[in-house]
């Protein structure tokens, strides 16, 4: 994880900069990670007996110390900056096109295949995670779920340790993902300008937190002779209902502004995520996160162009389906540490390890959950690991198999850590 120290945000291990060691907030560190920006000096993380190189990047008025692009799984896997290779999750597929990240200056360049500006016309849904789009999803640029499961990953959410329980509130996740969304550019943009993620609500700061909104969202206000543009949205959804007229989308903590939603985009919303929000009905600690384009029209309504749908759980660990709720309700409740696949642009065909444990003595196994009636066990078998080791649980032949055993050192559920920026 990352944590911060006057200014200074970077995963909380141990550093050599310059030749000299650090811990996160120890005394001359902020120091000595601004001058080591100042200079181009990388810092080395020593989770391994030789260190793994790091590099120093702007963050708003600090810094922040980012592994080097494919590096991750160099690191040791109880290590904050470890990461699986790309190739475990559906990052491997966009990760050098449709991502392009330059340590250099420290911005990471997103290329998208939805519009950011919108013509006068219908709403539309996202070419996002529906099984026909698999072949045209070719990796090149993000899908709408893609960039959400991107921004997900890198403000380090599907990221789970024992001593995280009862730490992640709204706030830790709001924060998180804007912190994330820094230094990442889009169409020569900051795709921080564009992105609204809704802040907690509190009665007695309700005008403060308007006027806040309203002032983010005032370029994507609809002007005669204008292209519109439009902004981004990740929240969490509490209701897709139909209004006095049309339809509307009602997002938790933003009580005072519901988004408009047209029926064409209404009717395909319950065909193509169906599987999303019969989960989300049938499990009441479910969160259904939405990511959203949105439009802004000059009477101050905001309208969704295109959306995409991703239930969490309570933890707010992403999960597709029942079966793998229970698989990550399970390795929380066993006090396990590890890192939750996300497909990204990939189809729901392809072979998608749910978790990487990284509690395990000379290892990170990846766990499958082989799909409901299908006896076919060998394209999980020969799916991507970090270690080369790869659990299985069938659920339509057998009971949830016993978890790869974690390391005697790791802590059980009953220790803690912090989990902040």
């Amino acid at each position: 994880m990352e944590t911060s120290a006057r200014g200074i945000a970077a995963p909380a291990a141990l550093y050599e900069i310059a030749g000299r060691r650090f811990e996160i907030g120890s005394r001359g560190f902020a120091d000595a990670v601004a001058d080591a920006h100042a200079a181009h000096q990388r810092p080395r993380c020593l989770c391994q007996v030789e260190g793994v190189e790091m590099y120093v990047a702007r963050l708003g008025e600090g810094y922040i110390v980012k592994r080097m692009p494919d590096t991750g799984m160099r690191h040791a896997p109880d290590c904050p900056s470890y990461e699986p290779p790309a190739e475990f999750s559906g990052l491997g597929q966009v990760l050098g096109s449709a991502i392009t990240e330059d340590p250099t200056t420290g911005e990471t360049t997103l290329k998208l295949d939805f519009p950011l500006t919108k013509m006068p016309g219908r709403s539309q849904m996202p070419p996002s995670g529906s099984d026909s789009d698999s072949v045209a999803s070719d990796g090149t640029r993000l899908s709408l779920r893609g960039l959400l499961h991107y921004l997900w990953d890198q403000a380090e959410l599907t990221r789970w340790h024992p001593g995280f329980a009862g730490k992640r509130t709204w706030a830790t996740v709001r924060r998180h993902l804007l912190q994330a969304a820094e230094n990442q550019l889009t169409r020569g943009s900051p795709l921080r300008t564009r992105l609204y993620v809704p802040e907690p609500f509190a009665p007695d700061q309700r005008d403060a937190i308007n006027a806040r909104r309203l002032a983010h969202w005032r370029p994507a206000v609809a002007a005669t002779g204008r292209l519109q543009q439009l902004m981004l949205l990740i929240g969490e959804v509490k209701e897709i209902v139909p209004a006095r007229y049309g339809f509307k989308a009602v997002v938790k903590h933003l009580p005072d502004q519901a988004f408009a939603i047209d029926e064409h985009l209404y009717r395909r919303l319950g065909r193509r995520f169906e599987s999303e929000l019969a989960l989300w009905g049938a499990a009441d600690d479910i969160h259904m996160m939405m990511v959203a384009t949105f439009s802004v029209a000059a009477t101050g309504v905001p309208t969704i162009a295109e959306l995409s749908l991703m239930p969490v759980t309570r933890h707010w660990l992403p999960v597709e389906d029942g079966f793998e709720k229970q698989l990550i309700e399970q390795l929380v409740a066993q006090g396990r540490s590890f890192v939750k696949g996300l497909r990204y642009n990939l189809g729901k065909v392809s072979a998608l390890a749910c978790a990487a444990l990284t509690d395990c003595e000379g290892s990170t196994p990846s766990l499958y959950i082989v799909d409901a009636g299908s006896q076919d066990r060998e394209q999980h078998r020969q799916a991507p690991s970090p270690s080369g080791s790869v659990w299985l649980w069938n659920p339509s032949f057998e009971a949830m198999p016993s978890f790869p055993p974690r390391h005697p050192s790791q802590p059980r559920a009953a220790e803690t850590a912090v989990e902040c920026r």
